[in-house]
């Protein structure tokens, strides 16, 4: 078992409840940011940003590879690379059927990812 997911167990991220307070209002733990990290990461590379919002966005909640490699200038390898670097991230869950793969997002990750980058608003200084 690779260092990565051992630390995967220091917290929950299929929780639907936060995992830790959005980042401008505490420090973020080494922990958390280590369990975090590898997501945000694999959506920093920008073909898997885009397959990513084409898999969240799908009209059924999946979209096939199939779907997906037309879409990019990039030989089928290449998009299953950069698929399997969003599984490993644990961004999206595959599911085979017959010759193809089936790509779902895991909202509650992407959840939990939206509330650690979320920023609440500043109330204005009154004079």
């Amino acid at each position: 078992m690779s260092k990565q997911h051992k630390s995967l167990a220091l917290i929950d991220l299929n929780a639907d409840a936060p995992c830790c307070p959005p980042l401008a209002q505490s420090q973020v733990p080494a922990e958390t940011a280590a369990v975090l990290a590898p997501a945000f990461k694999a959506l920093g590379d920008p073909v898997r940003l885009r397959l990513m919002s084409m898999i969240a966005s799908a009209e059924d909640g999946e979209a096939c590879v199939c779907d997906l490699t037309p879409a990019f200038n990039l030989s089928g390898p290449t998009i299953s690379h950069h698929l399997k670097t969003l599984r490993e991230a644990g961004l999206v869950d595959a599911e085979r059927r017959g010759t193809w793969v089936y790509y779902r997002a895991r909202p509650q990750i992407l959840r939990q990812l939206a509330a650690l980058l979320s920023i609440e608003p500043v109330a204005a200084a009154t004079a």
